[in-house]
């Protein structure tokens, strides 16, 4: 054996442990209100079968447009059940892996330094003193959609729409209450609940009889490269430990069988 073979072998070693390990990775388009709780999943299912989970969060309707045109995800968690059930109906999802996770909620948020009382809820919106009312844009945004029926279920909607601050998802909408953009916002449970915002601010649950529930759901997508690992990701997610962790983050889980 030659001296040049002898030192290619543990390079052809390498690239193929590399090939390998890409090969056991999923990419994941996932709804911004799982930012903090999919972190949690993940790094347990990394922990558990060595393999990785890459996450991209955005607006479930962007997503739903993106992998309509072909974008290269392995599974879609959405926040609006609809969006995969009309990829299912498009034969662009793995038959039978439809699966609804959770179910999320929406809650009225300051920053700790507001002077503004919340506790009142929606109610809270008509304070003369707010500007600006972050929310996520309704056009393609479950929780977007979730604010705007409770506001206008308290009749309050017409008195503050002129006042709206719209995020591109959830995350961004939390992120203009945060930053001073808005003065107020209607965001995900999940967000107020998370290590981010936690112990920046305050906020009050709407309750759920205030607006449509907001069911989400997830598929592995039929242009996966990677169908195994996303099947074994998929069966991790409906265990007792994943259903406790989307607990932990504000989410509803009506069951968490394997």
């Amino acid at each position: 054996m030659s001296k040049r073979t002898r030192n290619l072998i543990p390079l052809l070693g390498i690239m193929f442990v590399c090939q390998f390990c890409a090969a056991q990775a999923i990419t994941v388009a996932a709804a911004a209100d799982l930012q903090s709780a999919m972190q949690d999943v993940a790094a347990k299912f990394q922990k558990e079968t060595g393999k990785e989970v890459k996450l991209i969060y955005g607006s479930s309707g962007n997503f739903f447009q993106q992998i309509q045109n072909g974008a290269p995800f392995d599974m879609f968690f959405s926040a609006n059940l609809d969006y995969p059930k009309k990829l299912e109906a498009g034969a662009l999802t793995e038959p039978g892996t439809f699966y609804q996770y959770a179910v999320g909620k929406i809650v009225i948020w300051v920053p700790n330094d507001s002077k503004l009382d919340v506790s009142s809820g929606i109610k809270s919106l008509l304070n003369p003193s707010i500007k600006k009312i972050a929310i996520a844009n309704p056009q393609h945004a479950r929780y977007g959609q979730a604010a705007v029926v409770a506001m206008k279920k308290e009749e309050v909607y017409d008195w503050v729409a002129d006042k709206f601050v719209l995020g591109e998802n959830i995350s961004q909408t939390a992120s203009f209450v945060v930053s001073g953009s808005a003065d107020i916002g209607i965001v995900a449970l999940s967000l107020a609940l998370s290590p981010n915002l936690k112990d920046k601010g305050r906020y009050a649950e709407i309750p759920a009889s205030e607006y449509p529930p907001i069911e989400q759901a997830c598929v592995i997508l039929s242009s996966s490269k990677n169908k195994e690992t996303a099947k074994q990701f998929l069966s991790f997610i409906k265990t007792a430990e994943v259903a406790e962790t989307l607990r932990k983050y504000g989410f509803d889980v009506q069951s968490s069988p394997r």
